[in-house]
Order: C-alpha cells, then sequence, then structure tokens
C-alpha cells in the first residue's frame, strides 16, 4: 500500500487469537466482560477528567465485543490495553453515553463487568 492507505482502514482480523499485553510501571490494562447480546459493538474508552461519550469531541481508543475462548466455551469481552494508570470511562459508540467506570492500576490487569440493562 503507497502513502498513508492503510489508515481509514479496519483490520479484519482484530480480535482474532490471544491478546499481548504490554504493561509495567504506571501502565496497566482492562478487561470488562461482557453480555453476548452486545458481540461486535464498538466501545470507546477515554480518561475520566477528558470527558466522552455524546459530550466527548476527542478520538479515543475504541474495540469491539470479541466472543474469547475459555475453557468449557466462550466469554464475550473488551480488552484495552496499555493504559496509564487513572480513571476511565467506557460507553458505546457511537456518543452513547458513560455506562461504566473503571480505574486502572498500572503494571496489572484489571477486570470489570460491564452493567446488564434489562
Amino acid at each position: 500500500m503507497g502513502g498513508s492507505d492503510w489508515v481509514d482502514e479496519e483490520n479484519p482480523y482484530a480480535g482474532d487469537g490471544p491478546v499481548v499485553l504490554d504493561i509495567g510501571g504506571d501502565v496497566g490494562a482492562l478487561v470488562v466482560t461482557m453480555p453476548g447480546e452486545l458481540a461486535g459493538a464498538e466501545v470507546e474508552i477515554s480518561r475520566r477528567w477528558e470527558g466522552g461519550g455524546a459530550a466527548g469531541h476527542h478520538h479515543h481508543p475504541h474495540v469491539a465485543v470479541v466472543a474469547r475462548p475459555v475453557a468449557g466455551g466462550v466469554v464475550h469481552s473488551l480488552v484495552f490495553g496499555e493504559l496509564v494508570a487513572g480513571d476511565y470511562e467506557l460507553y458505546r459508540r457511537p456518543g452513547g453515553s458513560v455506562e461504566l467506570t473503571a480505574s486502572v492500576a498500572g503494571g496489572t490487569v484489571t477486570e470489570a463487568a460491564w452493567p446488564i440493562r434489562r
């Protein structure tokens, strides 16, 4: 590919296979268990002080809800790697309201569960 053509393309293989995390010092990761009915949904994350959701006007990292193999089946989840320690807000794209907040610690993998709305 020439120039910057690849910048606008989505990775068709994103989410396939294992996830490698590069954490340590003040950098951690966040793994969120998701409801299966949200498979394929895009979730964005932002530092709490930046503001996100419908009011946010910045580009923030986002990932899709993926079914990941585990012993005995699959678990739907999100994985955000390489996050600087701090408080984060997560919301569905595009422009959804904040549905989950999480505090990420450096050098660790923080686990959270997406709230189930009935």
